[in-house]
């Protein structure tokens, strides 16, 4: 079943009348091969027949498979009846030539990467915009001050273009791993029932691949290695988790008490059926609770890789699952995290006010290295830094009103450094004069 929050685009890839017409592609490739090879008897004429009239119904295909408790099987015979309909009684049957020489997972297994490539396109869509978006937006807040938190503590000044940029970089990175498994999925295999080609000329596999844009299979035994398939969801994962992390941040940056960034709020939304002054970052808590779906996933694809002997189907069941809602549900949040980021309400005069939150604190650094530079121990500098700092903590842990980092620094005896130097320590742009680097860099980034 297709979830109620799938997008149009990705949702098709998965619903049966995709699967059976590349299906029937693949089984009409397959007869064109033969017929071109001219070994197993089948004509030109024939498979031209069969181009020309194969086709299904589901609803057909469903009737029969609930005698035959077979899909292919099912598939098979619902696509002959459309073949041989119009083959007057006695004449030879041109179905017969359909599926020649081939096994189930042939047809599956072939039919299944082609729709993983058909999905990790929407995929590599889905991140572009998303990074193309970041990159504006972090060239837009090049010069928006903010602090940089480390352990969610207050830790030196920075800039929001910093936050959209590490986004962008990981939307590019989340482009290039797409795209490396996208060659590692395009594989078909028709090579039989165990993948020794007992029954049908390798060439019939290569045709058909060519023809989808796939490459054969090394070495199949009859189904493609699933360590491909694991290395699909683990990207699908991976790149979930980085959709996780971008909207971890918003999330936390949303809190009432930091209030620096915002997810659109819509005209007419609620936000609490009990609480009407709420602005909940419900859309963004809806990223984060898909992607641990998709990271969950992954799992089953690690599990599915070791299969009895030359094959079984126990991936089978468990791929019907995870393969379609982990593309439908990554799908679903890069939308939503595209709509985020794009709308994203940033409040610079917040950012401003928790800049000063902690009193000059954040300054430390650059006290501690300019006591360094004027000859004083790094560990006695340290501690200088470090008593003052503590005695402004605790007035801020205690909602006390006190002298500020600054101050306190210029009354202690034992600080040597005059005003005019410490007027250009506390400059926040003291930290930043080398972020050109990072926004020249993020200038030549292309999706």
């Amino acid at each position: 079943m297709i979830p109620r929050y799938s997008r149009p685009e990705m949702a098709r890839i998965w619903e049966l009348e995709n699967k059976f017409d590349i299906w029937r592609e693949i089984e009409v490739l397959a007869c064109e091969a033969q017929a071109e090879l001219g070994q197993a008897g089948i004509t030109l004429e024939e498979a031209a027949h069969i181009r020309a009239t194969a086709a299904f119904t589901v609803e057909r295909i469903d009737e029969i498979e609930s005698v035959t408790n077979h899909d292919v099987i099912a598939f098979l015979t619902n696509m002959a009846e459309y073949i041989d309909a119009d083959i007057a009684p006695g004449d030879p049957m041109p179905s017969r030539w359909v599926h020649f020489g081939m096994t189930s997972s042939d047809l599956g297994d072939t039919a299944l990467c082609y729709q993983m490539t058909q999905a990790i396109d929407i995929l590599v869509a889905d991140v572009r915009r998303i990074g193309e978006i970041c990159k504006r937006r972090a060239l837009e807040t090049r010069e928006m001050l903010c602090v940089g938190r480390t352990h969610g503590i207050h830790a030196e000044p920075m800039v929001m273009g910093m936050k959209f940029g590490r986004w962008a970089w990981a939307m590019k990175r989340a482009e290039e791993r797409l795209m490396r498994t996208r060659e590692n999925i395009a594989v078909g295999a028709i090579s039989g029932a165990v993948g020794s080609y007992s029954n049908i000329d390798p060439f019939v596999e290569t045709y058909v691949c060519e023809k989808l844009g796939l490459v054969p299979e090394q070495l199949s035994t009859q189904v493609v290695p699933r360590d491909r398939h694991a290395q699909f969801l683990a990207v699908l994962a991976t790149v979930a988790a980085s959709a996780e992390e971008i909207a971890l941040e918003i999330r936390a940056l949303q809190k009432s008490d930091t209030l620096e960034a915002e997810e659109p709020f819509a005209k007419g939304q609620k936000g609490s059926s009990a609480m009407p002054h709420k602005r909940n970052p419900i859309t963004a808590e809806r990223v984060c609770g898909l992607a641990r779906v998709i990271k969950a996933n992954a799992q089953v694809g690690f599990d599915n890789v070791a299969l009895w002997h030359e094959r079984d189907i126990s991936h089978s069941s468990a791929e019907r699952v995870v393969l379609a809602d982990s593309t439908i549900g990554l799908d679903y949040l890069l939308g939503k995290l595209e709509w985020i980021l794009d709308g994203l309400v940033l409040y610079p005069e917040t950012m401003k006010a928790n800049l000063d939150r902690t009193r000059g604190l954040i300054y430390s650094s650059r006290v501690l290295l300019a006591l360094v530079s004027a000859g004083i121990l790094r560990e006695d500098a340290y501690d200088v830094v470090q008593r003052n700092a503590m005695l402004v903590w605790d007035d801020i842990q205690q909602a006390r009103s006190g002298p500020s980092y600054r101050e306190r620094l210029d009354a202690d005896p034992d600080f040597p450094i005059c005003d005019e130097e410490l007027e250009i320590i506390f400059d926040p742009w003291g930290f930043l004069s080398r972020i050109d680097v990072l926004f020249d860099r993020l200038e030549g980034l292309s999706f």
